[in-house]
């Protein structure tokens, strides 16, 4: 782990731009840059952000102690379907596993026309050999080697790139994986071959085979680009360790990913949720809701008594992917958001204009109104943006509504536009509920971190809409991304499912937790993180007896401690308890490497709140002139009060009437409603 005085860069790859944070830990000092992205190498923009952020503080890669990386290379494979062309191996009399799946319909799909999505790996992919493991990890038939061996030269003839292996009971015994993928690598030199115990070593086949198969699908082309980021990183003289983000929340080194590439899937949002944690933290806030509002989706997450709760329900597109994932909802809502009108019915997403053409006022010819337009044309947003480096088309704009929504509902432009905000911050606030009354939380407790480029343009009509008093502002909201995997913990998890399900058995569980933690030392050593900085904590999940799925609960001493955590989880979730026993399925070990704590730089003290210019802007039925602040000329203890539009070169906050608030020593600005104002 570095020490306190050295530095750290972080850098986030988006699809329109790299983000990228340089802290200097000793003093806390940031300094941050954005390039555009290279899609076609998204490592060139990697290098150059990194070039710039250096160059602007004086220093040389040589300096670096440590690399952090945001990348979304596994999760666009997955999505888009370009990944590797795989092939799976399975135990005899298991080939269609993947294509019986589950008899569930995802719930918004029509129960008459839904059609099961074409699996990753077609039948004709999967091959099988003899073998077979009991429930509790006996051997009931070894594995026959011959028949590995007839599978490796089916496999030859496939023309594939990796292969996934997923034997039935291996979570419980992994000895035949482990042997079948040892002559698979020896008779297919050079192909990428992954376990279903290297990525995800618990119950239930179908969701076991899948990961296997994704983690394999996206094994070359992730291995290729760390490989190449290292290549560079090399080029640069940099000997910093390259650590890359996870879907947990934490980071983990290139080794790790290289052997389960799934895991950093849906990790973009992750380290966001980090960030907005440390900064929160700092301004001594710890129950918190975070929005991070982008050109296309919003990710919402519940942060409570500053823990970022991890959910094993995780998807990516139509797959379920059961690996540790920061537990948010993500929405087809952003700046890019299409609004339509469909059967004389205004609609606003999922559908996006993405970065080009984009929304029609960044003048690149885009021809459908969208979330920034309607912005654009009440006023919220200024007329130049990226420090002026960007003009917006404000009749373009106008026009585009006028066209698309306004004269088909026969409203005027400013009717239309403020009816486009009303229904995706609506579509939002559906999305907060889902994180925090529909898991037991009153979201008027929390205290609402919008970021994102379009996040501060939203925070205030949110938290009005969900009775909330008190908004954060993180001081760079558009990178927090970047800030956050500055802020993040290396981490990894190990898991076993228990042979049979029952009664929490503390004897019996403490054996296979001795095995976990000696995996998560073993772990932590190769990261090479100080033993002050280690932790290892249990975990357990358990379900009523007759159940489908498990809640996670922290271990206890006794068997009546783990069953009090869960009946009090469950009841917390679902608003009651079961009369029923009690069953133990899967144990797990969460392993961390604490990262040195940064104290954010402290921002000089300045009362001044002067405006550089006076814009109309429409709140609500009414229209008046506005200041306009630079943020960046605020210092700690500057106090405002709304309406007024702060612009920043990452994004725009708008402060509505009825808002007030001040600037904290760590550049946050927090707000909240005037009582008088209040419902």
């Amino acid at each position: 782990m570095p020490s306190s005085d050295q530095l750290a860069i972080a850098v986030d790859i988006g699809g329109t731009f790299t983000d990228i944070s340089l802290l200097e830990r000793g003093s806390g000092k940031v300094w941050r840059a954005k390039t555009p992205s290279v899609p076609s190498d998204p490592s060139e923009a990697f290098l150059t952000g990194i070039r710039l952020a250096l160059a602007d503080a004086g220093r040389d890669a040589g300096a670096l102690a440590q690399v952090l990386h945001g990348t979304t290379v596994a999760t666009n494979m997955i999505l888009e379907n370009k990944g590797a062309r795989t092939a799976l191996v399975t135990t005899r009399g298991f080939r269609h596993v993947l294509a019986i799946g589950r008899q569930d319909i995802p719930r918004k799909a029509n129960l008459y026309n839904w059609v099961k999505p074409e699996r990753p790996v077609p039948a004709s992919r999967i091959v099988e050999v003899d073998e077979r493991i009991a429930a509790g990890g006996a051997v009931l038939e070894p594995l026959d080697e011959a028949s590995v061996l007839a599978a490796a030269e089916r496999l030859k003839g496939m023309d594939i790139e990796a292969v996934g292996i997923c034997l039935l009971h291996a979570f419980a015994n992994p000895d035949h994986e482990r042997r079948v993928a040892e002559i698979l690598r020896e008779a297919l030199p050079g192909m990428a071959v992954t376990t279903s115990t290297d990525v995800l070593p618990v119950v239930r086949e179908y969701e076991r085979s899948l990961t296997t198969v994704l983690n394999a699908t996206v094994m070359p082309g992730v291995t290729t680009y760390v490989s190449r980021l290292e290549k560079r990183l090399e080029d640069e003289k940099a000997a910093a360790p390259l650590l890359l983000m996870q879907s947990n929340g934490g980071v983990a080194g290139a080794a790790a990913i290289r052997q389960a590439p799934a895991l950093t899937a849906l990790s973009g949002p992750a380290a966001g949720v980090v960030g907005a944690r440390a900064i929160a933290a700092a301004c001594g806030i710890d129950d918190l809701i975070t929005v991070d509002i982008g050109g296309t989706s919003a990710d919402i997450c519940l942060i409570k008594d500053g823990k970022i709760g991890l959910t094993q329900h995780g998807k990516v597109g139509e797959w379920p992917l059961p690996l540790p994932m920061v537990d948010m909802v993500t929405i087809g809502a952003g700046g890019g958001s299409i609004a339509a009108v469909e059967d004389h019915t205004l609609t606003v997403g999922p559908r996006s204009a993405g970065a080009m053409p984009g929304p029609a006022a960044y003048g690149n010819g885009g021809d459908n109104a969208t979330v920034t337009d309607a912005h654009v044309v009440l006023g919220h947003l200024p007329a130049r943006l990226l420090g002026g480096r960007m003009a917006l088309d404000v009749d373009a704009a106008r026009a585009v509504i006028e066209k698309k929504v306004a004269a088909p509902l026969r409203l005027t432009v400013e009717e239309a536009a403020r009816g486009i905000l009303a229904i995706v911050d609506n579509h939002m606030i559906g999305a907060v509920r889902v994180v925090s009354v529909e898991r037991g939380h009153d979201p008027r407790d929390f205290t609402l971190v919008p970021f994102g480029g379009a996040g501060p343009l939203h925070g205030c009509a949110l938290a009005e809409l969900l009775g909330i008093t008190r908004v954060l502002i993180p001081p760079a909201p558009g990178v927090l991304c970047a800030d956050g995997l500055l802020a993040a913990d290396l981490k990894a998890e190990f898991s076993r499912t228990l042979p049979k399900a029952g009664p929490v058995d503390i004897e019996a569980a403490q054996g296979i937790f001795a095995e976990l933690e000696t995996q998560a030392r073993d772990w932590l050593q190769s990261e090479n993180v100080a033993e002050e900085n280690r932790r290892i904590v249990r975990v357990a999940l358990l379900r009523y007896h007759g159940q489908g799925g498990e809640i996670a609960v922290p271990w206890g001493d006794t068997a009546a401690a783990v069953e009090k955590a869960f009946a009090a989880e469950h009841r917390a979730l679902y608003g009651f308890t079961l009369d029923a026993a009690i069953e133990l399925i899967t144990l797990r070990v969460e392993a961390t490497g604490l990262t040195a704590r940064t104290a954010p730089e402290t921002l000089a003290p300045g009362n001044s709140v002067e405006p550089y210019d006076h814009v109309p802007v429409h709140l609500g039925a009414a229209k008046a002139n506005v200041p306009v602040v630079d943020r960046a000329a605020l210092g700690a203890g500057a106090r405002l009060a709304g309406p007024m539009v702060l612009t920043q070169l990452d994004t725009t906050t708008l402060v509505p009437p009825g808002w007030n608030g001040g600037v904290h020593a760590t550049g946050a600005l927090i707000l909240t409603r005037n009582e008088d104002d209040r419902a």
